[in-house]
């Protein structure tokens, strides 16, 4: 590992462009990990955000990948499942969840998609000892991330929760996610028609909400059970107004910071940078050190 800091690389005609799309961009985390990386493995390449608005999405992509040194894409709010009509191709946990978090283009010209939210997710939740299988879990939202992380908790190797639970405003559309993900698994998932945590040991604010200072609370933190554990997946703004009142509870909280950092090697080997994920696989320390700061 370096111990130096390195200084990002000048962007020149020979560098390798990859982008994350987002509606918003303001929150992404991403830029910052990725492009320390290429900087340190001595990479011409970078990472740009790029806001893209949800009627926009298909033709981007199309266009993008055009260019010939635009070589991937990151995907965050709220893309992660329309991109899916995009995509020749997707990883199984992508088709279990109908979502990916991250596209390619193939030698032949082929979209591809991979998923790694809930893989990063659930390798989070180990690293913080907050324990799922066997568990009762309600997931707040039902977006791309949600059913990434659904996904992944239901065909964890280590043991499946017992009992998924999603919960999105939305009329239909946490039913629709637990339906897929529960015929593609046989897995006990089901949709909620109340954000109530009381009776859960996970609750897992995978919603928009804390993006903004008036939004309100994904939840009732008063009625968590007194062992249940708060994940709370945003990037921005963190500890946001739900984990802090977790916290105040006793509460374990955890936001969302390591889930990103948990899948950081699985970007990396989606894109072929292989040297660069086994350093990240082998000591991310770097990553939350950024981060915390």
């Amino acid at each position: 590992m370096p111990q130096t800091g390195p200084s990002l690389a000048v962007v020149t005609g020979t560098t390798d462009v990859y982008l994350i799309l987002g509606d918003p961009v303001e929150q992404v985390r991403a830029p910052e990990s990725f492009n320390l990386i290429f900087a340190m493995m001595g990479i011409d390449a970078v990472l740009v955000p790029v806001h893209v608005a949800p009627e926009n999405l298909n033709a981007f992509v199309r266009t993008a990948f055009m260019a010939k040194n635009i070589k991937g894409m990151w995907v965050t709010i709220p893309h992660k499942t329309p991109i899916m009509d995009v995509l020749d191709s997707c990883d199984e946990l992508g088709r279990i969840a109908g979502a990916v978090n991250a596209v390619r283009r193939s030698a032949t010209g082929q979209i591809e998609g991979g998923l790694f939210d809930g893989e990063g997710f659930v390798a989070s939740m180990n690293h913080f000892a907050v324990g799922h299988a066997g568990k009762r879990v309600l997931i707040l939202g039902a977006g791309g991330a949600a059913a990434a992380i659904g996904a992944s908790l239901v065909c964890a190797p280590l043991g499946a929760s017992a009992e998924l639970a999603f919960f999105d405003p939305v009329p239909g559309r946490a039913q629709a996610v637990a339906s897929r993900i529960g015929a593609a698994t046989a897995a006990r998932v089901f949709a909620v028609d109340s954000n109530d945590p009381a009776g859960f040991d996970v609750v897992i604010n995978a919603s928009p909400l804390g993006l903004k200072a008036t939004d309100p609370m994904p939840c009732d933190v008063n009625r968590m059970e007194p062992h249940a554990a708060l994940m709370d997946i945003l990037m921005k703004n963190q500890p946001t107004p739900i984990v802090r009142a977790a916290r105040t509870r006793g509460l374990a909280a955890h936001a969302g910071f390591e889930m990103m950092i948990q899948q950081a090697h699985l970007y990396l080997d989606f894109f072929g940078l292989t040297e660069a994920a086994e350093m990240v696989r082998r000591d991310a320390s770097f990553l939350r050190d950024l981060i915390s700061h």
